[in-house]
């Protein structure tokens, strides 16, 4: 036996002579004497030891072998998947007017038609005959403001799901500004289950960063929302920070707190920074909170301390896992409003990225993504792969021009993993607390 590639050993620094270990494959975490390792090396380990060692991942019966399976990880994920998931862009209208907005430009008052509805419920009805599941993202723009297309869209599926004996749930990424509880209440019974709503920081940030088409804040709107709906849904609760403002974002944790929005009425909150694009332009965090990963020195700063500062208040954030950018799931999939089909939502409005369409089926794609960019040998015997397998293409396109290689995440890992773990430690809620 071996001790896997995957794997991080980091001081106990307030245990001498004992070492955690973190399984990057399985992030299992153990804490162990640092005797331990040389007993390994020697092949002198009990019965017992090598057992827990073996099933938390952190031995492996050849390095060869692990290797391959990593390699080939999406390979046996996507042949086990039962569920199929698609973020769905329902319009690229939206009444705020956020600056940092990536959608800024080629959004505009296109909404998906009843036509194009109708192929989006005949492709999930195909897959549900295959007795997949299907899992629905509802994005804009302001999703909300072409309700009357999702409700078209969810109330024909959940009944299709019900009569094939499979599940169906959806849920919204939305700014807040319309999701009440008159609108969440309708929307329950047709399979919603959660949404994501963004709030940049406190009132005066949010308003400048987030106002209403008209110049209005929308912050007042957003929280009001939250308290009428915590109860009826799960929410998380997003937010884009700047290097001259992110210390003030634990601000809206206290304002909630006071607010009477307490830890147990937000599924996650989460912060990720606006990144600056190739061209000189920005982007917001909104793509996706996983995404939002950079070596800049102050955002790794910043990362670390709101992540802090969100477990210190009691809230949940997410954790590390082994993830992939979404194009490597076979059954993940972006339909943009007029059916072009895509494989990341930041990559709606850019031809030479389109894959296909509802009308016309998926096309080849693997070359113009970048699909096997990670198997390569550094990539391979990186311990880090089982957390970003390459990363995100769109950020790598936003910092070259072009998905010409992996976003490598090594030194982002390398300054906070460490971190990050002892925050999981010292900081998070334990179940039942």
């Amino acid at each position: 036996m071996q001790l896997t590639r995957y794997m991080k050993v980091y001081p106990c620094t307030d245990k001498p002579g004992r070492v955690l270990l973190y399984s990057t494959r399985r992030c299992a975490l153990l804490e162990v004497p640092e005797a331990l390792l040389e007993r390994v090396r020697t092949g002198n380990l009990a019965e017992k030891e090598q057992e827990t060692l073996a099933r938390l991942g952190f031995l492996v019966p050849n390095h060869a072998v692990e290797r391959e399976e990593v390699r080939t990880s999406f390979d046996r994920i996507n042949r086990d998947s039962r569920c199929f998931k698609a973020i769905v862009t329902l319009t690229l209208d939206c009444n705020l007017a956020c600056p940092y907005c990536y959608e800024g430009s080629f959004r505009g008052r296109y909404s998906m038609n009843i036509a194009t509805a109708d192929l989006l419920v005949k492709l999930m009805t195909e897959r549900m005959d295959a007795g997949l599941s299907v899992s629905i993202s509802f994005y804009g723009g302001e999703a909300l403001m072409a309700l009357p297309v999702l409700k078209h869209i969810a109330g024909k599926l959940v009944d299709a799901a019900r009569e094939r004996g499979v599940d169906f749930d959806f849920n919204i990424v939305t700014n807040g500004t319309l999701l009440n509880r008159k609108t969440v209440e309708e929307l329950l019974p047709l399979g919603l289950k959660g949404a994501k709503i963004t709030l940049d920081g406190p009132r005066d940030i949010h308003d400048q960063q987030r106002p209403f088409v008209s110049g209005k804040g929308s912050f007042d709107l957003i929280v009001s929302n939250i308290k009428e709906t915590s109860d009826l849904l799960a929410l998380q609760v997003g937010g884009n920070y700047t290097r001259h403002n992110y210390r003030r974002f634990p601000e809206l944790l206290d304002f909630f707190l006071k607010e009477g929005i307490t830890t147990d009425k937000l599924k996650y909150v989460v912060f990720s920074p606006v990144t600056p694009r190739a061209d000189g332009s920005i982007v917001s965090g909104d793509v996706s909170a996983v995404c939002a990963c950079t070596e800049e020195p102050w955002m790794i700063e910043a990362s670390l301390f709101l992540r802090g500062e969100i477990l210190r208040r009691g809230f949940d954030t997410l954790k590390f896992k082994p993830s992939g950018c979404m194009i490597e799931f076979k059954n993940d999939l972006v339909v943009g409003y007029d059916g072009g089909l895509y494989k990341c939502p930041a990559f709606m409005g850019e031809e030479s990225l389109r894959i296909g369409s509802l009308a016309e089926g998926v096309g080849e794609y693997a070359q113009a993504h970048g699909l096997d960019l990670w198997k390569c040998d550094e990539c391979l015997d990186c311990p880090y792969l089982p957390l970003c397998f390459g990363g995100c293409r769109f950020l790598r396109k936003l910092r070259t021009g072009a998905i010409d290689g992996v976003d490598c995440r090594r030194t982002y890992l390398d300054a906070t993993l460490e971190q990050i773990i002892s925050q999981d430690m010292t900081l998070r809620k334990k179940p039942g607390s």
